[in-house]
């Protein structure tokens, strides 16, 4: 063998070895990380922060939730349907909002729903600091506080727009960030039938769902006795949110799905 063919045999070598130690670094760096963060009493199965979009349950229970940050017209026409149906739900509303209604923040809580924070001013929340997320919902909080005694704990954020920062700050405060699975499309006021056509027959619907609807979308309150009907017809009991989700030793699937530790993640 000549002295060219051994340099070369040599760094043939010492080429395969460097590639060999290079894979096993990047495998053992797949397999040694962290899959798993824990936040605020629950865990998610990924290094993204994920708010509660609906629940694993064996109980064909649901939720129906409201947001409310612009006109009240509609929301003793709400609370009327809720009553007749005996149905409670979760009002999701902004400190703007509670500020030029009191009394109809009063009244939510006197018929038993759910009080729930939307921020103070209904801004895109993944564009603030940590410190301005926790004022937004410091100041809606307060404002529920001094008019009904509530300590609020359901955050949604404006416009369902969320980054770790977000969820973060909200779970720092004793918040637990809430989406949903079932878009009512409400706020798009495509009509009355197209509204109860995309909740009843939604693809996502199913024990644990969480449905969106505004109180002040245009035919919202024309379409709630339907679909409040329709839902029980199939066979679904409503509660709050509060009453849904859990509070401690859960986990949170890729999708969002919230679920007791230690069950199957899957519906």
């Amino acid at each position: 063998m000549s002295e060219e063919d051994r340099k070369n045999m040599v760094l043939f070598f010492k080429t395969g070895l460097l590639i060999l130690s290079l894979i096993i670094l990047l495998v053992s760096a797949i397999v040694f990380l962290p899959k798993v963060l824990p936040t605020a009493g629950n865990t998610v199965v990924s290094a993204k922060e994920l708010p509660i979009y609906c629940v694993k349950t064996e109980e064909k229970k649901i939720a129906i939730s409201f947001d409310a940050a612009w006109g009240n017209e509609d929301t003793p026409k709400l609370l009327e349907i809720l009553k007749a149906n005996d149905v409670r739900a979760t009002f999701f509303m902004t400190g703007g909002w509670m500020e030029k209604y009191p009394d109809d923040v009063k009244a939510i809580y006197a018929a038993g729903h759910d009080l729930g924070n939307h921020s103070e001013n209904h801004k895109q929340m993944s564009k603030l600091s940590r410190e301005q997320c926790i004022s937004e919902l410091q100041k809606a909080h307060d404002k529920v506080k001094k008019l009904t005694g509530v300590e609020m704990t359901l955050f949604r954020p404006p416009y369902g727009d969320y980054n770790d920062t977000v969820i973060q700050a909200a779970n720092s405060m004793g918040y637990h960030v809430i989406q949903w699975d079932v878009d009512s499309l409400d706020w798009k006021d495509y009509g009355v039938n197209a509204i109860i056509k995309t909740v009843c027959e939604h693809k996502h619907l199913g024990n644990g769902s969480i449905i969106l609807m505004h109180n002040g979308a245009k035919y919202t309150a024309q379409a709630l006795d339907t679909i409040l009907k329709n839902l029980k017809e199939q066979g679904y009991e409503f509660v709050p949110i509060s009453e849904l989700i859990y509070t401690e030793n859960y986990e949170m699937d890729h999708e969002g799905r919230q679920h007791p530790k230690g069950t199957p993640s899957a519906r």
